[in-house]
């Protein structure tokens, strides 16, 4: 080719990126609950192969969205919500499609944990949206003005708002089935799966509402129905948000590590469970992980945090805030991840 032909071939080029750039991106889908910023091109089609190697091979469409939720903190005010919706896209459906006809999708809301989003959302996402799940995260501080864990609310329960805000929202999405949602929760987001199993929570949040399955990892099991710890605190579990009498009946699954430095173990979380579990017709279940941390599924550079609420809550007698060890542990972290992705696919059915 000559000079002239490729200085042609560009021009011819730039022409077409020009008219691609002055195409009107797609303002995403609105309605009375939240809004949409597609993550994806929504301008004029492109021919077939016309990206070459550069062409998306997302596994998922993502859309970034906002829904307004309940300020508990501030009465008769509501926060705004962003979110990371992530849809999985039809290729990745041919054989959930073949079996199940064209059914709607299922969906787990995601929840992070006391330091905000981080690697355990996309980590947990991908694995579900390969399943065919389509997934919210949400980010709980950014509404809040949070940038660190010192600054998390003061109690767990001026977030579950946020959680069943998600769950209405999601419910309204064209190709979500609203009767199949679950919710997966870290830390601070554990909790708040947890409490959106309690009835009485849903009575106050839901709105009519519930979730079909629950996950929390390393839900500070101790401080459930711990009437004692509460009332130091000037509180009681229910107004807290950490009674657990009254469930759903959805199932819940807890995963902890047996070196988790809040409960000291798995011991309270298993306590948990067997104490609900009388009247709740065993739909609580416990996977214990041998010698793993507190967020041992957070696979970034190890960290220490202090929390007055470690060493279950042994602050509130001896004024010093334990430390909480997070040490990623790679094998178990895929295995936990594993168990996850069938618990949600059997549950969510």
């Amino acid at each position: 080719m000559t000079s002239k032909h490729m200085m042609r071939a560009a021009l011819a080029m730039l022409a077409s990126l020009a008219l691609l750039s002055a195409a009107p991106a797609g303002a995403g889908a609105h309605d009375g609950a939240g809004s949409a910023l597609p993550g994806t091109w929504s301008g004029l089609p492109l021919p077939p192969g016309a990206l070459g190697n550069c062409a998306s091979t997302a596994p998922a469409e993502i859309t970034f969205v906002s829904f307004r939720s309940p300020n508990l903190a501030a009465p008769g005010t509501m926060l705004t919500i962003q979110g990371k919706l992530s849809v999985p896209r039809a290729p990745m459906l041919q054989g959930l499609l073949s079996r199940h006809g064209a059914r709607k999708l299922p969906a787990v809301l995601i929840l992070h944990g006391s330091a905000g989003v981080d690697s355990r959302g996309d980590f947990y996402e991908a694995a579900l949206n390969e399943a065919g799940i389509a997934t919210l995260q949400i980010d709980m501080w950014q509404a809040r003005g949070v940038t660190s864990a010192a600054e998390r609310p003061k109690a767990p329960i001026l977030t579950y708002p946020d959680a069943f805000s998600a769950l209405a929202f999601l419910a309204q999405q064209p190709r979500i089935d609203a009767a199949r949602i679950g919710v997966l929760g870290f830390s601070w987001g554990g909790l708040v799966s947890l409490g959106a199993a309690e009835r009485l929570y849903v009575g106050q949040f839901g709105g009519g509402r519930m979730f079909k399955a629950h996950v929390a990892h390393y839900p500070v099991c101790y401080a459930w129905n711990n009437a004692a710890l509460l009332g130091a605190l000037g509180s009681s579990p229910a107004q807290f948000g950490v009674q657990w009498l009254d469930l759903t009946g959805a199932p819940v699954l807890i995963e902890v590590g047996t070196r988790d430095d809040y409960d000291n173990g798995s011991a309270a979380c298993e306590a948990l469970a067997r104490s609900v579990n009388r009247g709740a017709r065993g739909v609580v279940s416990v996977n214990a992980y041998p010698g793993a941390t507190h967020g041992w599924d957070r696979l970034m550079v190890p960290m220490v945090v202090s929390d007055p609420f470690a060493d279950q809550g042994s602050f509130f007698t001896t004024g010093v805030a334990p430390a909480v060890h997070f040490t990623p542990d790679v094998e178990q972290a895929y295995l936990s991840r594993a168990r996850v992705v069938r618990f949600f696919e059997r549950s969510l059915d």
